[in-house]
């Protein structure tokens, strides 16, 4: 795609300012280098011939071309330059669109509460200038969005592109377009999203935004791929591939290599799905984009889960969980809240396809997993316990027979009673389960679950022997219920006992627990029949 051509020299404009507007013109066609070396030229220029405030621009503008390269500090160190001369030459607009392009990088960086001051600070300073007004409407708007607060980021979007009509600004309302076609996505609207799209693209050809042009190319390739329109998904996503190459955007290049690892994931070519999923990852890191990254993460943890690769699968989970934690620590970032949550059922799916399938090697035992989590939530809620502690229980029970995978098939089927030294070998798998959970991290800790659920508190239990308090609250809450489910069910060795036999059992081995976990057990799991239910949180 070719872009405009440069003009020739305009006699009304000295050296300095010829280079800068032919560096724009590079820049909008997607020119990085030729943009880059006509700002380095009229900068130099400036200096020499006095023109501090086409100095300032230079240098901002070239700020902005080393951040789209890759090179954060740099573009930081030219932008806030540029704030500087601008304070110093009494120019509100040209300060404030320095401040408008730190804001950005701050946002990029994942650095919410930063970037919202920075933009409020630029608004202030933006007074009549109607296209850098929208340009920071714009940025408030993508914040708010960002932040959960929908309802602001369009009244915000609105408000910038009646700036940019106002200004006849062709490129901001391009901008605007794109923006509000975001929104209509995240909303589902997808009709919506298509036209603000194609509207955007329009007006970017027309004004030679070659950049603009790619992003709008990965959105509608996004759409498509919602559509499940595959083969339009994968189209679109090369062609602002081919463009971010061009010009040198490592950032929008990991959102097009993740899409296309999304699709061919989701088109059953899983060696190609990782391939790509991890070239977005690699770039999303080069460029210090944590969102970028987490994201990438979350889509190949979706990847592994689908091959039955469990532990690379929360491996994964787990990255992504640490990239949002050091995203924002603000509990006001709603949209952060809500990826962590969604990453948070995607644990635990993860986790309970990998707890059934240690099941499936036992008829006997299947929803055995399943139940001990219910019932495990159960008597945390009565205990009083806090989201964390309850999603700890449930993950724990899920995978807290993990280790019974290394238990020979025979012994754990075995009909009637276990030799002793088979009893032995069934003895090892809360250690064989700490093993198996040795490579994987989680946001939570699980593994004492896993290694002492079988321990009592007089001492007799395994593998350990631990007494008293040296059992953690968790092991003891996943013991009784998995005794008690353990007993109301058939099993290999034995019938299911009745409701009432199975409680007077654990009546009678009530000393094996804490009184407070023993009558939490009683309160919930073994008093109505019902069991309490975690809270449903939006």
């Amino acid at each position: 795609m070719s872009g405009p051509t440069v003009p020739g020299p305009d006699p009304a404009l000295r050296p300095a300012a010829e280079q800068l507007l032919a560096g724009r013109v590079h820049d909008r066609a997607g020119r990085a280098q030729e943009a880059m070396a006509a700002y380095e030229a009229g900068r130099h220029l400036a200096v020499e011939s006095g023109e501090r405030a086409v100095q300032v621009e230079a240098g901002r503008r070239l700020g902005v071309l080393h951040h789209r390269g890759g090179d954060p500090v740099r573009a930081r160190e030219l932008c806030h330059q540029s704030y500087l001369g601008a304070i110093s030459l009494g120019d509100a607009v040209l300060a404030g669109e320095a401040l408008n392009a730190l804001a950005g990088f701050a946002f990029e960086a994942g650095e919410m509460a930063i970037a919202r001051r920075t933009w409020d600070h630029a608004l202030s300073l933006a007074g009549v200038s109607g296209a850098l007004h929208g340009r920071i409407e714009q940025n408030l708007g993508i914040i708010a969005n960002v932040m959960g607060d929908h309802e602001a980021a369009m009244a915000h979007y609105r408000r910038s592109l009646d700036s940019f009509e106002r200004a006849g600004d062709d490129r901001g309302r391009a901008i605007a377009y794109h923006n509000l076609g975001k929104i209509a996505t995240q909303r589902g609207d997808l009709e919506d999203a298509d036209i603000c799209f194609e509207r955007s693209a329009g007006l970017a050809t027309a004004t030679g935004d070659v950049h603009l042009e790619g992003l709008c190319e990965l959105n509608r390739a996004e759409l498509s791929h919602a559509r499940q329109q595959f083969g339009d998904a994968m189209r679109r996503a090369e062609a602002a591939l081919t463009i971010f190459e061009r010009l040198g955007a490592p950032r929008n290049k990991s959102g097009a290599y993740k899409l296309l690892g999304m699709v061919y994931r989701d088109t059953g070519r899983p060696a190609l799905a990782e391939e790509r999923l991890r070239a977005a990852a690699a770039l999303a890191v080069e460029t210090g984009c944590l969102l970028d990254e987490a994201d990438a993460s979350r889509e190949l943890a979706l990847l592994h889960q689908g091959q039955g690769r469990n532990q690379d699968a929360l491996t994964m989970l787990n990255h992504a969980h640490g990239l949002f934690n050091r995203i924002d620590a603000r509990v006001d970032v709603v949209d952060i809240a809500g990826r962590m949550g969604g990453l948070e059922a995607t644990f635990l799916a993860v986790v309970r396809e990998w707890g059934q399938s240690i099941e499936s090697a036992d008829h006997y035992t299947f929803g055995h997993c399943e139940r001990v989590a219910r019932y495990a939530v159960a008597v945390g809620g009565v205990l009083g316990l806090g989201a964390m502690e309850l999603t700890t229980l449930r993950l724990g029970a899920y995978l807290h027979d993990v280790g019974k995978v290394r238990v020979p098939h025979e012994i754990l089927n075995k009909p009637g009673r276990l030799t002793e030294e088979e009893f032995e070998i069934i003895k090892l798998h809360p250690v064989h389960g700490v093993e198996l959970l040795k490579g994987v991290e989680f946001p939570w800790d699980l593994r004492p679950i896993v290694r002492w659920h079988h321990e009592k508190l007089d001492g007799t239990g395994y593998p350990d022997r631990l007494r008293g308090d040296e059992i953690p609250l968790g092991a003891q809450i996943i013991g009784i219920v998995d005794v008690f489910d353990a007993l109301t069910t058939n099993r290999s060795y034995r019938g299911a006992m009745s409701r009432e036999a199975a409680l007077a059992e654990l009546t009678r081995c009530r000393h094996w627990w804490r009184a407070e976990v023993y009558d939490a057990f009683m309160a919930s799991v073994g008093g109505s029949g019902r069991v309490w239910e975690e809270p449903v949180r939006g």
